[in-house]
């Protein structure tokens, strides 16, 4: 079938589809967008009734809605579940939109929306896909399966206990996402692997008052002093993580592995002119692309206390605070990491400070051999759509639930993604490319045939 007909033909309608559903405000992290969230999926859930799937439910949680839905009518055919979630970041600042972000606009062949890349319109995709197969065909290569979740943003925490309590309805053979990047234009990747991740809070305190630094100054323990020192004995001075056993579970990078990576042929010279940077900076001995994608990391990402207004105020602060994240690859474990990160923390504890360690997120790593065949078969799928072989990379980011579905489920997990890295998500004027919008049509259909 002339399936690229058919999208060109079809293109408006799905275009006007995919931006009334952006029109939804659903914002899972505020209280105030659960009805929205509600709206979000009960929309979804008629496009995928649309579309020609059966049994669509939307299932209630202690959260925001999970949707379910299946064609299950190519017997002896592989089964793929599709996950994909309609929540999306809150926009703040506002200001910075050139448009608002939930007034979808299109501009230079971009269509700008809160969720347009992230993860509304790449999930789009995939109603689209299997509903063109459809309406092509008359049935569908192989089983289809969706699994939709509204809590993405902010950790899936109702979507854990949904996978363990529906392990047989959601089985398939493998799981297949749209929620990652492509390398640039016309330059597709696979995603073979996720850091995972872990948080932690640090409160440090001394006296029981911010004191006078004239008076006490000299004679008593400063919080933020405290603070620094401890923040400081967590890496050397090239950029290794300096906390007992970290690496533990995070082996080398083999030959085939670095290769490939660098395959990506990042610029780095490029990046650091993007960023007005004078210099990168990492773990020694590893490119920037193994940095970001391949190595564990240690990162501050708030440090405050003391007097921050305008002005001096001389005091010695009685507390000091920090955040920190880690994010973790292969088989590092984050229980293990936070266990290692407190008893750091407790070894190095300054002369009188008072320390103390809260334990937050935690999700595994993911990672899957680029050798197996489904895996090959999308980069098939990708190369006679895009006319190039893809890289298959390791990215930097975290999405804790994939690991969670690979394990729960016991298949692989196909990352095939259609954004690209200039896109916004997470930041003011999030837009998708709509080349990749088109080509993602096309390349999902080849590769849901190739099975």
């Amino acid at each position: 079938m002339d399936y690229q007909t058919y999208f060109e033909q079809h293109r408006e309608q799905h275009l006007n589809e995919l931006q009334e559903w952006l029109r939804i405000p659903s914002i899972s992290a505020l209280s105030v967008h659960k009805p929205d969230m509600q709206k979000a999926a009960e929309w979804l859930a008629a496009k995928l009734t649309a579309a020609g799937m059966e049994h669509v439910e939307i299932h209630q949680t202690a959260g925001h809605p999970i949707l379910y839905a299946d064609h299950l009518h190519a017997p002896g055919k592989p089964t793929i579940l599709i996950y994909g979630h309609y929540d999306v970041q809150p926009v703040d600042p506002l200001n910075l939109w050139q448009s608002p972000p939930f007034e979808p606009e299109i501009r230079d062949n971009k269509l700008y929306a809160r969720g347009a890349t992230d993860d509304k319109g790449q999930l789009f995709l995939h109603v689209k896909a299997v509903e063109a197969i459809l309406k092509q065909e008359g049935k569908l290569p192989v089983n289809v399966k969706f699994c939709i979740e509204g809590e993405e943003e902010i950790t899936s925490p109702s979507l854990y206990g949904f996978l363990d309590e529906n392990a047989d309805k959601l089985a398939a053979d493998a799981v297949l996402i749209s929620d990652t990047e492509l390398l640039g234009p016309d330059k597709p990747a696979i995603c073979t692997g996720l850091r995972g991740l872990c948080s932690l809070d640090v409160d440090v305190a001394t006296a029981n008052t911010d004191l006078h630094s004239g008076t006490f100054g000299g004679g008593v323990p400063n919080a933020l002093h405290a603070l620094v020192e401890l923040l400081a004995s967590l890496h050397t001075a090239d950029g290794r993580v300096n906390v007992a056993g970290f690496y533990d579970g995070a082996p080398d990078l083999t030959p085939e592995i670095r290769k490939e990576l660098a395959r990506k042929e990042f610029d780095e010279e490029a990046l650091k002119k993007e960023l007005e940077l004078d210099d990168l900076f990492g773990e020694a001995g590893y490119s920037y692309v193994e940095r970001t994608g391949a190595r564990p990391t240690l990162e501050l990402n708030g440090v405050w206390g003391g007097f921050q207004g305008e002005g001096t105020k001389t005091v010695i602060p009685r507390e000091a605070h920090a955040k920190i994240t880690c994010r973790l690859v292969d088989r590092q474990d984050p229980q293990d990491i936070l266990n290692k990160l407190e008893r750091h923390i407790a070894e190095h504890k300054p002369v009188g400070a008072k320390v103390t360690v809260t334990q937050r997120e935690k999700g595994n790593p993911f990672t899957i051999d680029p050798s197996l065949p489904i895996l090959q078969k999308a980069a098939d799928a990708f190369e006679h759509v895009y006319g190039k072989r893809p890289v298959f990379t390791k990215d930097g980011g975290s999405i804790p639930i994939v690991e969670n579905m690979a394990r729960v489920l016991e298949v692989p997990v196909v990352l095939m993604g259609f954004g690209l890295p200039d896109e916004n998500l997470h930041a003011p004027n999030e837009h998708f490319h709509l080349e990749n919008f088109d080509k993602g049509l096309l390349t999902l259909v080849r590769f849901l045939d190739s099975l």
